[in-house]
């Protein structure tokens, strides 16, 4: 599978294509285009994730952005942004952040591998290696001597989670991420569309702190298997795990959201177009690949393979094509996706002993409370009237203990 990367595109027009290939949107273009047309040298892209949830398979969309980028030629960092996922409403504690950095590595690795994408060119750097000190920490003071608080929480509303009382962390963190540029000395940046905010408070602000202005790349976002949403790390029912079990993922995919006859916003249609096709066409070397088997129960009329996406849009929007069927399609295509990452994980200590620092199992719950008994007065079946109702007339000053308890009663 590797051999579809043996030889490496020269031409500058054809390198272009393939780095801007499939994205959502890309700003400043024109600083690749001169970089490979007149500076004739290596484009540095950088990649940024914070290692919060569990990496899921949505991740597999980056991942073939990044193949495309080594196709190219192009030099390509990973950043592994620890801190970032810290100052994102502590969602990873600095504890076991390290460790879930170890384990993000090792997934993108494994994925890579996976689809038959070489990684020796692949650079991994740890944020916290260079974050907390020196130049960063000055140029972090530069930048929010310029960037008021509106800027920066705008530039974060898509990326950082919002809170009803935000922290001042997710104010710095679009700062950091703008730095970041310049302190992995690349040519663009890539992420995803929800990015996009903090790419242009990086392009607005960066030449005021004497750095240049940097090209965005913008991958789309895949819809999640619930109704509405991205495919999310922080929520289960949205996204399907790297090393999911496979019973787990039919189970969650045929409790997907999935509206017979709606192509738009469905996110099983949406992983095979931004998933299995581009995956195959990477292995294949060649566009417009596409084959995608469902083992259809004969009573519904049979197996059937697809050779067009279109088709199968076609087919799932006229009808022809049921929910269930889809759904068990997709399922298969994923298992196979996901079997060599398990397998990798199941036959590296490494890999397992990230998970499980970095994802620690939830303790156990706290033993409930004891409730107090409630008062519930004296008018209840052996409360005071009844005890003293039931009192002997004849014990010395029970008669009289006996009327002040109904006098009490009364008063109440």
């Amino acid at each position: 599978m590797s051999s579809t990367f043996d030889n490496v595109v020269t031409d500058p027009t054809e390198q272009y294509n393939l780095i801007t290939k499939g994205l959502q949107e890309t700003l400043n273009g024109q600083i690749i285009k001169d970089i490979l047309e007149k500076e004739k040298r290596h484009v540095k892209i950088y990649w940024g994730t914070a290692p919060t949830g569990k990496p899921h398979c949505g991740y597999f969309v980056p991942m073939i952005k990044l193949a495309h980028f080594l196709k190219a030629g192009c030099e390509v960092t990973v950043l592994l942004a620890d801190l970032h996922a810290y100052l994102d409403n502590m969602k990873a504690p600095l504890e076991v952040v390290q460790h879930r950095s170890k384990y993000y590595e090792l997934v993108v690795k494994a994925i890579l591998r996976s689809i038959g994408v070489p990684i020796e060119k692949l650079k991994f750097v740890v944020g916290s290696s260079y974050q907390q000190g020196g130049d960063y920490v000055l140029d972090l003071f530069k930048l929010s001597n310029i960037v008021s608080q509106n800027d920066a929480k705008r530039a974060g509303a898509d990326v950082v989670k919002q809170v009803a009382n935000p922290l001042l962390s997710g104010l710095i963190y679009p700062l950091m991420q703008a730095i970041d540029e310049q302190h992995l000395d690349c040519d663009a940046q890539f992420g995803g569309v929800d990015q996009r905010k903090i790419f242009v408070l990086a392009e607005e602000n960066l030449p005021s702190i004497g750095y240049k202005k940097r090209a965005h790349l913008m991958n789309p976002m895949i819809p999640g298997l619930g109704q509405g949403g991205k495919m999310s790390a922080s929520d289960p029912n949205s996204k399907i795990d790297i090393i999911e079990d496979p019973k787990v993922v039919k189970k969650k995919i045929n409790s997907a959201y999935c509206a017979p006859g709606e192509v738009k916003d469905n996110g099983l249609i949406a992983f095979i177009e931004y998933v299995v096709q581009p995956i195959q066409e990477l292995k294949a070397g060649q566009d417009g690949v596409f084959d995608f088997k469902i083992d259809r129960p004969e009573k519904y009329g049979g197996p059937i393979t697809y050779t067009s996406l279109d088709a199968l849009k076609a087919d799932y929007e006229s009808g022809a094509l049921a929910p269930p069927d889809l759904k068990s399609g997709t399922a298969d295509r994923i298992n196979e996706l996901l079997a060599p990452i398990r397998a990798e994980f199941e036959s590296n200590a490494e890999f397992q002993a990230a998970q499980k620092n970095g994802y620690p199992a939830a303790e156990a719950k706290q033993e409930k409370k004891v409730k107090k008994p409630k008062n519930k007065g004296t008018r209840y079946p052996g409360g005071a009237a009844a005890a003293a109702a039931a009192a002997p007339a004849d014990a010395n000053g029970a008669v009289e203990k006996t009327a002040e308890a109904l006098e009490t009663v009364k008063l109440d």
